[in-house]
């Protein structure tokens, strides 16, 4: 992996905070700017800012295309928000009545993250127009445009998996990488546990005669865990909660607080953020729906309703509301529960290279 996208050590770093993806790279690792909910002119500005304080070391793009998005594209982003039904609107109105939190009149669903309605064929120029030494498809089978370009360009294109067929699917559709990510992870997720995923992922591309690498996903959040998927084959791993506890994460104060002082059971695979089932912090909002027997809407609907409101909680919660603070939730796996306070991306850089060694000296001092 250090050879295919030129860092000192592979340690992918997933997240949506730019200073997150600098500081790792520069300290050695492998940023990842997660973009799905960028404009291309928001993507160009993002990266013209990494290109800047990235010291020259490489990181890479997640663009998000998912499959059905062909056939969403006919569709307009008010189309699309307009079919949140009515109920659901008020239901999420309500939520904020309650809590004592203010709109301004009005209706606050989709905004920023309404959807992107073609085939995403404007990020991935954008992203290749910089230095970028990766993309990645984070939902689906990535599709035969995200391929080409990556071929076209020379820039490997990596591709997230929940299970050994969906891996198998990626690697039929060309794809450079796999991310196995086990059901452990934050964000969307499957059901199976990265330490069974791995090496059965492993297995099958094995015996389908590949040799494609593989990275390890989902409740690593240290340098001990990496070196223990590495020893079962991994090629590195790829991580993104550890990065929400960091002192440049995009995650408000009140969040990273909720993370230190949570524990492995204080996370729920759910659907209601973004209509398919992710892993997040346990809170209130998910109690809410729940007391209420609502069903999720389908992706993006729910997605489109739901973040406008948790923006605006989260929010109030930074301003001290402590009606917000109980709902306030974040995408999270459940190494969260290793979490023991907040330092900076480089820092945990430096701690994983440290754990990592310590992991398999231990290993080899077993069968002294």
């Amino acid at each position: 992996m250090t050879e295919m996208v030129g860092c000192e050590f592979p340690l992918f770093a997933f997240s949506h905070c730019r200073d997150v993806v600098a500081a790792v790279s520069r300290a050695g690792g492998f940023g990842v700017i997660g973009a799905v909910s960028f404009t291309p002119e928001q993507l160009e500005q993002e990266l013209n800012w990494i290109d800047d304080h990235v010291d020259g070391k490489p990181y890479g793009v997640d663009v998000l295309i998912p499959e059905v998005q062909a056939v969403e594209k006919q569709v307009t982003a008010d189309e699309v928000v307009a079919m949140i039904p009515p109920e659901y609107r008020d239901f999420t109105r309500q939520i904020l009545r309650d809590c004592g939190v203010s709109q301004d009149g009005t209706a606050p669903f989709g905004g920023s993250h309404r959807p992107n309605t073609s085939l995403g064929q404007e990020l991935l120029e954008v992203s290749f127009n910089h230095p970028v030494r990766l993309i990645a498809n984070a939902l689906g089978t990535a599709p035969p445009e995200m391929i080409a370009a990556g071929k076209k360009h020379g820039i490997p294109v990596a591709a997230l998996v929940g299970a050994k067929e969906h891996a198998m699917k990626q690697i039929d559709a060309g794809v450079d990488i796999i991310v196995a990510q086990g059901g452990e992870g934050g964000g969307h997720c499957g059901e199976v546990s990265t330490i069974v995923l791995i090496p059965e992922v492993l297995q099958a591309i094995r015996d389908a005669g590949k040799d494609i690498p593989v990275l390890a996903a989902g409740g690593i959040m240290n340098g001990q865990q990496m070196a223990g998927m590495m020893a079962m084959g991994a090629a590195g791993a790829w991580c993104g909660s550890v990065w929400l506890a960091t002192s440049e994460s995009e995650t408000t104060e009140v969040f990273r607080e909720k993370m230190v002082a949570a524990t492995s059971r204080d996370t729920i695979r759910s659907k209601h953020r973004t209509g398919k089932f992710s892993r997040q912090l346990r809170s209130g909002w998910h109690a809410r729906w729940e007391e209420a027997g609502i069903p999720a809407l389908p992706m993006p609907l729910m997605m489109l309703l739901s973040e406008p409101v948790l923006r605006a909680i989260d929010k109030a919660a930074v301003n001290g509301n402590p009606q917000a603070q109980g709902l306030c939730t974040y995408f999270v796996g459940q190494g969260v529960g290793l979490v023991k306070e907040v330092r900076g991306a480089g820092a945990v850089v430096q701690d994983f290279k440290e754990e990592f060694a310590a992991g398999f000296e231990a290993l080899a001092g077993n069968f002294d």
